[in-house]
C-alpha cells in the first residue's frame, strides 16, 4: 500500500524529472516512441481506444493493470503533463495510432501551473483543439471531467475546488453542443467541498485502486455508448 508520504515523493520526483528534461524534450515526445513503433496499426475490426492524459491516466496502468489487459486499450498518460504538452504530442501518441476512440483526461496540472500560468479558457481551448484534430482524423472523442481536488499538496492555495467545477462545466457544455461524449468522474468522486473523497485517494488528487474502479465503470459505459450510438462528427 502506497502511503501519503510515498505518493507525494513520487509526485515531487516526477516533477523534478520533467523539469530537468524540458530543455531537451518539453512535451516528452520520446516517452512512447518505441512503444508506438512496436504497437503498429490496429488489426481489421479492432476497437482501439487511446487514453490520453497525465499522471492520473499513467497511474491507471500501475494501480489497475488488469483494466488494460485483453483489451485494445492503449495508455498514453505522462505524469505532470499539461494540455499544451499533450496537444504537441497528440499526433504521434494518438492520431498515428489510428484508434477508433480517444479518451481525454487533462486540465488539473494546468490549474496547478505545472508549465506556467494558465487560464481556464486556455485549458479549454487546448482541449477543443485536441477534439478537432481527433474528429478531423475520424477518431471519436470522450472528454473526461477533471477529477475533484480541494487543493494541491505540492502547490497549495490555487483554489482547484472552485476552478475545476467551472472547467468541467465548460467541457460538458462543449461536449453537448459538439457531438462529443462526456464522462463525468467528478460527480461520483467528489465530497461536499469539491475535493476527492478520501476513500478514492490519499493525497486528495490522485486516485487509488478504489478510485480507479469507479472510473472504470464510468468510462466503460461511455465507450459502450460511443460504439453503440456514434455521435455526430
Amino acid at each position: 500500500m502506497i502511503n501519503l508520504k510515498q505518493t507525494l515523493g513520487i509526485i515531487l520526483l516526477s516533477l523534478i524529472m520533467i523539469e530537468s528534461t524540458y530543455s531537451q524534450d518539453w512535451a516528452n515526445l520520446n516517452q512512447y516512441k518505441n512503444e508506438n513503433k512496436d504497437l503498429g496499426l490496429p488489426a481489421p475490426n479492432e476497437t482501439r481506444v487511446v487514453f490520453m492524459g497525465n499522471s492520473i491516466t499513467e497511474g491507471w496502468s500501475h494501480f489497475r493493470s488488469e483494466f488494460f489487459e485483453n483489451k485494445q486499450y492503449v495508455n498514453r498518460g505522462i505524469g505532470g503533463q499539461t494540455t499544451p504538452q499533450m496537444l504537441l504530442r497528440f499526433r504521434q501518441d494518438v492520431v498515428d495510432l489510428k484508434p477508433q476512440i480517444v479518451v481525454l483526461l487533462a486540465g488539473t496540472n494546468d490549474i496547478a501551473g505545472n508549465t506556467g500560468p494558465m487560464t481556464l479558457e486556455m485549458i479549454f481551448n487546448n482541449m477543443v483543439s485536441m477534439c478537432e484534430i481527433a474528429k478531423a482524423n475520424d477518431i471519436q472523442v470522450i472528454i473526461s471531467s477533471v477529477l475533484p481536488a480541494f487543493d494541491y499538496p505540492w502547490k497549495p492555495g490555487l483554489n482547484p475546488d472552485k476552478k475545476i467545477p467551472k472547467l468541467n462545466e465548460m467541457l460538458k457544455n462543449y461536449s453537448k453542443n459538439n457531438g462529443v461524449q462526456y464522462c463525468d468522474y467528478f460527480s461520483s468522486m467528489s465530497d461536499e467541498k469539491n475535493g476527492l473523497l478520501k476513500e478514492y485517494g490519499s493525497d486528495g488528487v490522485h486516485p487509488n485502486e478504489a478510485g480507479y474502479k469507479v472510473m472504470e465503470i464510468l468510462i466503460e459505459k461511455s465507450i459502450k455508448n460511443v460504439l453503440n450510438h456514434p455521435l455526430d462528427r
